[in-house]
């Protein structure tokens, strides 16, 4: 009797002990990294689907991430929203600048990225553009080549032997089309910058020296009015909308390349990036590059190749995110997703030595040769005075709609660039 209440009471102490350890030893709670919240200005939107799943794969990364992706392109992209929200100090923690010019202008909204790790891998050319006393402010999206794009099926149908490489020859094979009951030119005029910004380089592009002309409009000792180049693009623009679809001004730039893949029209003024449109809508279409003639003098040079824009990180942002923002951007092009996104979903042409750019597209491809090859012409709008390419396109638009004739459309391009000049 004595040995079970001696037994019991044991193990009533080993019991209360237990407890006791039990309560002293707090629960382990699982530390989490504070949720970080980026906001991200995607001017890419023949990708934007592709673009956000990219975004979703660096959270499952890095679960105390979240990308906010806002998508702006085409006529919505003429940056008066995003100036807007600098202003206020709300704006996005990771944008896009074109560089020249606008690296200066948005300087104090540009986190200085020098000490990143993709800085040594880029094209150093490449990197010029957003390059300020020493300092590298932002990191190249991609390279892309424009021109006109056509239908290699529908020209063989209408009877065209090889892409025309002067703007008689052009003429000749608009009648084939339009005989052949095609649409010879997609024409998304409601699209400002097709106008103001890729058209209008053209002419830029094929004056003797560009950097000379444009230097010398900025001093008065040359005119757009005068130039014969401007009036031989409006030649060019002209046969566009003779031979082109119905409505330009309000075919925006999804309507027009649905009239391209759709096979309804021949021809379009577009670059490498709506490969992945091409791709989804048309998987099979026979295409590739043709040069933009504006007379009569043969092109050599194709295509016009630069890099497009750059990410750039909010200066204003907190260091939290700026340091998660740049780690994101390294991650794009560093990592095997990243890397894999860029290349085989947005069929992006790498601006990074150590990227691969195999299979990409028949686009995509052509670009890479003639930059090789050193049969490019630049994107001269970089040097344009700030503001002057809404102003070129609007003006344009008015010249397409009937609003103004071809002088007072030249006049409109010479008065806009002696007021931005001097600003």
């Amino acid at each position: 009797m004595i040995k079970n209440t001696f037994l019991s009471l044991f193990l009533m102490v080993s019991l209360l002990l237990s407890a006791c350890q039990n309560e002293a030893q707090p629960e382990k709670i699982e530390k989490k990294d504070p949720e970080i919240i980026l906001d991200l200005r995607n001017p890419k939107i023949e990708v934007s689907t592709q673009f956000e799943e990219m975004t979703r794969a660096y959270e499952r990364e890095n679960p105390n991430v979240n990308i906010r992706v806002h998508t702006v392109g085409g006529a919505m992209d003429d940056l008066a929203d995003l100036k807007a929200e600098m202003a206020t100090g709300t704006g996005p923690d990771i944008f896009t600048n074109t560089g020249f010019e606008n690296t200066i202008l948005w300087q104090n909204f540009l986190e200085d990225l020098s000490g990143e790790p993709w800085v040594d891998q880029a094209y150093q050319e490449a990197l010029t553009p957003v390059t300020l006393n020493g300092k590298v402010f932002g990191m190249p999206i991609n390279l892309e080549g424009y021109g006109f794009i056509y239908n290699k099926d529908l020209f063989k149908k209408a009877g065209i032997a090889e892409p025309p490489d002067t703007l008689t020859k052009l003429t000749a094979a608009a009648e084939k089309l339009q005989k052949a009951g095609i649409t010879p030119f997609a024409t998304g005029y409601y699209e400002d910058w097709k106008l103001g910004d890729h058209l209008m380089n053209v002419a830029f592009a094929q004056q003797e020296n560009t950097e000379e002309f444009i230097q010398n409009l900025n001093k008065g000792t040359e005119k757009i009015t005068t130039n014969q180049n401007f009036n031989d693009l409006l030649n060019l623009l002209d046969l566009t909308l003779k031979f082109g679809n119905d409505n330009p001004l309000t075919t925006d730039y999804t309507m027009e390349v649905n009239l391209f893949t759709s096979g309804k029209a021949a021809i379009i003024q577009q670059g490498n990036w709506i490969q992945p449109m091409i791709d989804q809508a048309a998987p099979d279409m026979n295409i590739g590059f043709m040069p933009i003639p504006i007379n009569d003098r043969p092109v050599k040079e194709a295509l016009v190749v630069s890099v497009p824009n750059y990410w750039a990180v909010n200066k204003q942002a907190s260091p939290e995110k700026k340091k998660e923002a740049k780690k994101f951007l390294n991650w794009m092009v560093s990592s095997e997703q990243g890397k894999r996104y860029m290349t085989e979903e947005f069929k992006f042409i790498p601006a990074f030595h150590h990227i691969n750019s195999d299979d990409l597209g028949p686009l995509a491809e052509e670009t890479i040769q003639n930059y090789k090859k050193g049969n490019t012409v630049p994107s001269n709008w970089f040097d344009f005075p700030v503001g002057i390419r809404e102003e070129f396109g609007a003006a344009t638009q008015l010249y397409v709609g009937k609003q103004l004739n071809r002088t007072q459309l030249l006049n409109e391009y010479q008065k806009s660039w002696e007021r931005f000049s001097k600003e």
